[in-house]
């Protein structure tokens, strides 16, 4: 296998190749966009035998992927932030009417004010929709997981549509060594598209008609059904890749140094790797916790998280996205997971809108919970905001940004 620099971006677009992709939609929006610049460079060198459909906007460009896929092709499109808020749209349509296809989102802020940088609000605004929902770690596990998309995506268990997250800038413009692997290995791991149906001319098959309101229960019923059945094919999925490639993550979540650990710190994305260098230094003082990074946040991996939390004095949940009025979205669902247990627990929101949260404001945060739940012995907190360490140290600063809006 060659290994190449790549950006995250890039890594999509070799991933998207190697899956030979039959039909691209593209519409512009940083900082998703050299997604499909590369793509259609691919194209037009002939490297891809595909076509691309230039479009005037993002709920377009998922609509023409919607509608490819539905004939039997292949199909790929990618987004962020407003572009993916403006196709919401058709991300319920494509997931109802179960197509098999792969988007790419480049997680980025919502304004206004305007922001292109990091946070999770548009990714997670998505998990009620029916899309299995994937967040990448590093550049190779991006490649990686879009190709396992298309196999988990086109498995006849499951039948969704798949979401690759990777962070805006973090990942998507900042190169790694990627092992790309050789295209005959593809081939074999990703079998010829499979879908429930065609529409063609000749297919006697109406879509997006009024359906009586039982019917309709029982398709949603099913969706839930197909999303549980999706758990067991992505471990399958993970396995096989493993025993190809030698990369294996875990399936559904990746745990670091879990098994020994009094304390849990749950999370996705790219500042994973942060909250692990956080968890050695730790270590080093005594503390034992352990990093559990959730690989997908649909379908939710309950089973998993309340193994890796049974015996464990603490959990602490860090979110880069917020529910206004309520809570960190991660933390919603961690505690559901872990309601009726006694197990402390705390969510903490943090890294909003592309505010950097190092390795020391992890260890911070993870070494003040620990504290209080030694000193307590039972911590219930929804919200805890972990601020710009500029705020934390000089809280007179928070007043005067108030003062903009009074």
């Amino acid at each position: 296998m060659p290994v190449m620099g790549l950006t995250g971006n890039y890594a999509v677009a070799h991933a998207v190749r190697l899956s030979r992709v039959e039909v691209v939609s593209a519409y512009p929006i940083t900082p998703q966009t050299t997604i499909v610049e590369k793509l259609s460079e691919m194209i037009e060198k002939g490297e891809l035998n595909a076509r691309i459909i230039r479009v005037e906007s993002e709920h377009s460009a998922l609509a023409a992927v919607y509608g490819a896929a539905s004939a039997g092709s292949r199909a790929f499109t990618a987004t962020s932030s407003h572009g993916l808020l403006y196709m919401h749209e058709v991300v319920w349509w494509a997931a109802g009417s179960r197509v098999p296809l792969v988007m790419a989102v480049v997680t980025r802020a919502i304004g206004p004010p305007w922001n292109i940088h990091v946070d999770h609000q548009d990714i997670m605004d998505q998990r009620d929709t029916g899309w299995i929902i994937s967040m990448a770690q590093e550049n190779q596990e991006v490649l990686d997981l879009t190709i396992q998309a298309f196999r988990i995506s086109e498995d006849p268990r499951v039948y969704l549509p798949m979401i690759v997250g990777l962070d805006g800038f973090i990942l998507s413009h900042t190169r790694a060594p990627v092992d790309v692997p050789e295209q005959e290995l593809v081939d074999e791991f990703l079998p010829p598209r499979r879908q429930p149906y065609v529409i063609s001319p000749e297919t006697n098959l109406v879509m997006g008609n009024i359906a009586p309101d039982d019917v309709h229960f029982l398709m949603r019923y099913s969706m839930a059904e197909a999303m549980e059945a999706a758990k067991r094919v992505i471990e399958e999925v993970d396995r096989e890749w493993g025993k190809l490639t030698g990369r294996s993550y875990g399936g559904l979540v990746e745990c670091y140094r879990c098994e020994d650990a009094d304390y849990l710190a749950v999370i996705t994305g790219s500042w994973s790797g942060d909250a692990k260098v956080a968890v050695d230094k730790l270590r080093e003082e005594g503390i034992r916790y352990g990093v559990l990074r959730l690989r997908f946040i649909r379908p939710w991996p309950a089973e998993k998280i309340a193994v890796h939390a049974e015996g464990k004095k603490g959990v602490l949940v860090f979110d880069r996205a917020i529910s206004m009025g309520g809570y960190g979205p991660l933390f919603s669902d961690v505690s559901a997971t872990l309601y009726g247990s006694r197990i402390s627990l705390e969510g903490v929101i943090a890294g909003l809108t592309g505010v950097d949260v190092k390795p020391r404001d992890f260890a911070e945060a993870m070494r003040r919970f620990a504290s209080e739940v030694d000193e307590k012995g039972f911590v219930y907190k929804p919200r805890e905001w972990l601020l710009p360490r500029k705020y934390r140290e000089n809280p007179e600063k928070i007043r005067e940004v108030a003062r903009i809006w009074s």
